[in-house]
């Protein structure tokens, strides 16, 4: 936790701000006790009303003042902690933003949420509480102790016995609960595993009937997650009551031998009164510290799962260098590139060679599992591969910086996936600056133009999110004008036809003829229809090219495309 406390230097007068009021506020509190002392030893025992009155008032002033400075304290501690997890947070976005997609698998989807959001509040809350009571308790716990002993020094002895039995069941029962505080994240991690994969898939657990097994999941994930925050709560539960009776039997002991001493002679009343004052601003501050020692073991836990992220070295580094111009435009090439995804026996892909121009349709087809949408996803540098090279304008992608190298690509991903908001500020996600103009222009060509404008409000209606107030043929038309309207060099369809009716296929095909004229487009088809007009076919066959050609020439010479087309039409149409 103590690598994550970097990220509080830019609040540090904030902090500063804090250990000032606490420091003032702790003295006032400690001096309160000494003018009681004080009203009761000389006020009353001389029957001086000015007196009384004169240190009564003293003592109001005192109060508020520590009021105001506790106020301010707090108020500049929750400051500081809420930007300092306001941080963390970026931080983290930004780090997992720059995964690749293998970390994205090992690590998970929903752990990263739980570790941006519950995590890193569990540490938020532990900084708050740091410097509202870790900054207040040492001084409350070293001057009470130091005006005890000044006013009595031998009835002082009774926190020698009582200290350490305090600090030693603080020590054994946060001992215990430390290990179940790293268990209960995961048990957090599960759970919204669990509700995440119920709500998005809540479409194919009801048309399978599995309504009942995911409930029955849930409540396991959510059992297990209630057993171990029971079990670390019941540890837990033992420590402030253990507290109150060590505090009770203090100050038995105290008013017990100081009684007997104010017999003795030896000890005045009023000192007695701030003598139990200061025994209970110490055991006070005891309890802080322990409810403070209680939080951080569960915010270091927090915390490692935090650094795991922020100290990960990506394995994909990005290029500093401005890529050099070439002179090219749009050219896409493969050199006996073979490709594997991590921990996988097998390469998905196995000496992948071949160009992809400017001007010319490239599509890709084959079975499922060939590794279609693999070279597709090599293209953008989602992946790294683990032999040969990607050539973008005659440069390897990992000599191009990310951002450099995508802004040249408009990808129109297999499954279409959309973002809450209007149809306007969806297409422009492809081009931030794109005009009104420009978004009915690539809806036009995608088109969508026809359901758009059917609309009440048109490019300014509302999506739903992931889409879902669209149909699948819908989402995909928009997920290519999204594409379309940045203009890219170089355009990547993974079967992003499939939802189409062959008609509307065919009026996009020929509208896409004329946008994508000067750019490479590398299309994924299941279906040989979308690509018989293609400038060069690629069958792919378990991770190798088993031919390229035309849609006429794989048809007389190649086998595996002769099948596919013989699976997708009559012996008429293929001929």
């Amino acid at each position: 936790m103590i690598s994550l406390l970097k990220y509080l230097k830019p609040y540090k007068l904030q902090v500063i701000f804090v250990a000032l009021f606490t420091l003032l506020g702790s003295l006032l509190e400690l001096y309160l006790p000494t003018l009681m002392a004080d009203v009761v030893d000389v006020g009353i025992v001389n029957s001086d009303i000015t007196y009384i009155l004169k240190t009564g008032v003293w003592m109001v002033a005192c109060s508020l003042l520590a009021i105001l400075m506790t106020i301010a304290k707090a108020f500049f501690a929750s400051k500081a902690a809420l930007a300092f997890g306001r941080d963390i947070r970026r931080e983290l976005f930004v780090k997992v933003e720059h995964y690749s997609m293998d970390e994205f698998g090992k690590v998970g989807s929903s752990s990263l949420i739980t570790r941006t959001t519950n995590d890193v509040k569990q540490i938020q809350d532990v900084l708050n509480m740091m410097l509202s009571l870790m900054t207040r308790a040492p001084l409350m716990l070293m001057g009470g102790i130091v005006l005890a002993v000044y006013r009595d020094a031998k009835l002082s002895l009774i926190f020698v016995a009582a200290l350490p039995i305090l600090a030693g069941l603080i020590f054994l029962i946060t001992r215990k609960a430390v290990p179940l505080f790293g268990v209960l994240q995961k048990k957090t991690d599960r759970l919204n595993l669990v509700l995440r994969e119920g709500l998005t898939g809540v479409r194919v657990i009801r048309a399978f009937n599995r309504v009942d097994d995911e409930k029955e999941r849930f409540r396991q994930a959510n059992q297990e997650f209630r057993d171990t925050g029971i079990a670390v709560n019941r540890i837990m539960a033992f420590l402030f009551p253990v507290m109150m009776i060590m505090m009770n039997f203090t100050n038995i002991a105290i008013v017990w031998f100081g009684g007997i001493r104010i017999d003795q002679g030896s000890l005045q009343v009023g000192n007695l009164m701030a003598f139990l004052q200061y025994a209970s601003m110490i055991l006070i501050a005891l309890i802080m510290l322990a409810m403070t020692f209680v939080m951080i073991p569960r915010a270091q836990a927090s915390a490692s799962r935090i650094n795991e992220v922020l100290m990960s070295n990506p394995n994909m580094t990005d290029s500093t260098r401005p890529a050099e111009n070439t002179g090219l435009h749009g050219y896409v090439e493969f050199q006996d590139v073979t490709f594997r995804y991590a921990g996988a026996e097998k390469p998905v892909l196995e000496n992948i060679s071949f160009q992809a121009k400017p001007g010319e349709t490239t599509a890709i087809i084959g079975s499922t599992g060939a590794g279609k949408t693999t070279i597709l996803q090599l293209i953008p540098r989602f992946f790294d591969v683990e032999k040969g090279a990607v050539l973008v304008n005659g440069i390897d992608i990992r000599k191009i910086p990310q951002k450099d190298l995508r802004e040249k690509i408009g990808y129109v991903p297999q499954k279409a996936s959309l973002f809450s908001g209007t149809i306007k500020e969806n297409i422009r996600f492809g081009k931030e600056d794109a005009t009104d103009e420009e978004v009915l222009e690539a809806l036009e060509t995608a088109q969508a133009s026809e359901f758009v404008n059917d609309k009440e409000n048109g490019i300014d209606s509302n999506i739903e999110q992931a889409g879902a107030n669209l149909s699948g043929g819908q989402k995909q038309r928009l997920s290519i004008a999204r594409a379309l309207v940045r203009k890219p060099e170089i355009y990547l369809f993974d079967d992003s036809f499939s939802a189409l009716d062959y008609k509307t296929d065919q009026k996009l095909r020929k509208a896409l003829q004329e946008t994508t004229a000067d750019a490479a487009v590398i299309i994924v088809a299941q279906r040989v229809s979308t690509i018989m007009d293609a400038d060069q076919i690629i069958v792919l066959n378990e991770g190798k090219i088993a031919g390229i050609g035309t849609h006429q020439q794989l048809l007389a010479e190649n086998s595996i495309y002769q099948e596919i087309v013989a699976s997708q039409q009559s012996e008429e149409e293929s001929a």
